[in-house]
């Protein structure tokens, strides 16, 4: 695997650099942001976004949050700690990651001597988080790459690259692995609506790779799963419950029902950061509802009549049983889900 420079977030000591991706493919535009509130506004509002950058971006909140706590006293310093990280806690009730990177923040914090000591350890804390998901993400796409046979063609949905991991992309990473072990593949990328992620930033980053990448509409893909010219679905993950059951980008479980239908292998990438053990079937994931104008509008432009109500669930979870695979940075997971995920876990 190639060697190569995230941009989508870096920390710089007492800020982080981000790639604004509401901005792309239009423009590169880089914020630098040095409070935990900018950084809670840039995750509402999809500037970071995917489930693994989603819990980097927390963490260095948390980080940021703390450095600026002014009292000495333990027991105040995370009372008000505390409020910093249930206001990360906010922004995004459905990225396990998010909560998994808060608690090791909370519990580096709540193991400190002293308030000097725990800010510099949950400054350490995030960096490894980084780190961490960064690695992951390699192990995915070796595990999963050989999944990829030369000369397919791989459909995947919304945007599971660097971009929204921090790393190397986890199903995006995976499709770029197989690339980079020189077979010949070729992507079907969904738009993504209501937000495009698949139109804006997954065929951005294939085009950089060298990908060939053909970007379809949301409605296409059982078209071309019934013309026998889809050998696998990849996809990525917000949250796994310990039976499988997975939740990701709405439109996902459609697209596996038809995977069915067609007899058609459909793989779910991620990291095990992914998994909610705590959570027995996905009825129990939480899915954000966001905004109505992100349907009536396409970036800023209003397409439906004023006054229309519009439904905008940004996730759907799709039952185990649909599933081929998870792919983790522990190995791959098939047939009895329930238990593979307790052995890697």
């Amino acid at each position: 695997m190639k060697k190569f420079k995230n941009p989508a977030i870096e920390w710089l000591g007492n800020r982080v650099r981000i790639l604004d991706q509401t901005r792309l493919p239009q423009k590169e535009a880089y914020l630098e942001l040095g409070d935990y509130r900018s950084i809670a506004s840039a995750l509402t509002g999809l500037k970071i976004r995917g489930a693994p950058a989603i819990g980097v971006a927390g963490a260095y909140a948390v980080a940021l949050g703390a450095l600026k706590i002014e009292s000495t006293a333990k027991a105040e310093f995370l009372e008000k700690l505390r409020a910093v990280i249930k206001a990360m806690a906010d922004t995004r009730p459905t990225a396990r990651n998010l909560f998994r990177a808060l608690d090791r923040m909370r519990q580096v914090a709540e193991a400190g001597a002293d308030v000097a000591e725990i800010k510099t350890a949950l400054v350490d804390e995030a960096v490894k988080i980084h780190a961490w998901e960064m690695e992951a993400t390699l192990e995915i796409n070796r595990y999963g790459a050989g999944l990829i046979k030369d000369g397919f063609t791989v459909l995947t949905h919304c945007n599971t690259g660097p971009l929204a991991t921090t790393g190397y992309g986890t199903a995006l990473g995976v499709i770029m692995r197989a690339k980079e072990q020189g077979k010949d593949i070729k992507v079907l990328a969904t738009e993504t609506r209501p937000l495009l992620q698949g139109a804006r930033l997954t065929t951005w980053e294939l085009q950089k790779a060298g990908i060939p990448v053909t970007l379809i509409t949301d409605s296409m893909a059982g078209y071309f799963m019934s013309k026998g010219e889809v050998d696998c679905v990849i996809v990525g993950a917000d949250r796994i419950a310990a039976n499988g059951d997975t939740a990701n980008k709405i439109g996902t479980y459609t697209l596996a029902v038809l995977a069915k239908e067609n007899n058609i292998p459909f793989y779910v990438a991620a990291p095990t950061t992914t998994i909610d053990p705590s959570l027995a079937t996905g009825d129990e994931i939480p899915i954000e509802q966001r905004s109505q104008e992100e349907v009536t509008h396409i970036q800023g432009t209003r397409i439906a009549p004023v006054g229309i109500a519009a439904a905008n669930p940004a996730f759907d979870v799709t039952p185990h049983r649909y599933l081929t695979a998870i792919i983790t940075e522990k190995g791959i997971i098939r047939g009895n889900y329930g238990e593979g995920i307790k052995e890697i876990i």
